[in-house]
């Protein structure tokens, strides 16, 4: 009977330090091995609210705050950083702050042919769009501003017009004027933006 016990409780012990091991390296082998004409899903679910920075090196980046139990794609992982989407937004979390969910494989639609012309037209079409935009802003506030701005980042002491230039207008404007002072709140979808003085002073996430 003691024998028994002891070989259950050794293969638990196999098995939760088995279990233990990173996700990410078991959907490298999963991606390598996976079968054709399917897609590789990866998602993580957070264990708690956590910022989403626009960049890693930058952490006044905060695009915006993830309530816990979001839901994110993964595309990318370090040992301290996901690499995620969500709700079209491109940016990082820490991987302290979410689980890798089970892999899933989507089956991938079947290829059909199109005229040239309309495959072509699209992409052709957005390229430009963004090229135009990226231009523009680096007219406005040389390369270096321009590559934040085109990322959608955002940071303490810019001005309300590189705010919109980086995220467009806000869905709604709460303006208060104290003394000489014009202080301002922006409110965009998930996130609010607080100025004065034209100035980004701090930014917080909307409470639903």
């Amino acid at each position: 009977m003691k024998k028994l016990i002891i070989s259950f409780l050794s293969l638990f012990l196999i098995l939760a330090i088995n279990a233990q091991t990173s996700k990410t390296d078991v959907l490298q082998d999963l991606e390598k091995n996976k079968p054709a004409g399917q897609e590789l899903k990866l998602t993580a679910t957070t264990t708690a609210a956590t910022r989403l920075f626009g960049a890693k090196d930058d952490l006044t980046t905060v695009i915006m705050i993830l309530p816990k139990g979001s839901v994110v794609d993964v595309i990318g992982s370090d040992s301290t950083y996901f690499h995620v989407l969500f709700e079209e937004n491109d940016g990082y979390i820490l991987r302290r702050h979410a689980l890798l969910d089970e892999p899933a494989t989507v089956s991938q639609p079947a290829i059909r042919k199109v005229e040239p012309v309309a495959q072509e037209t699209k992409p052709a079409v957005q390229q430009e769009q963004q090229q135009s935009r990226f231009s523009y802003l680096e007219d406005k506030y040389g390369t270096s501003m321009a590559a934040k701005l085109s990322a959608g980042k955002i940071w303490k002491g810019m001005n309300a017009e590189m705010i919109r230039d980086s995220w467009g207008k806000a869905q709604k404007i709460n303006r208060i004027i104290s003394g000489n002072t014009v202080k301002e709140e922006w409110i965009f979808k998930n996130t609010w933006l607080y100025l004065e003085d034209d100035i980004l002073v701090e930014w917080g996430p909307i409470r639903k």
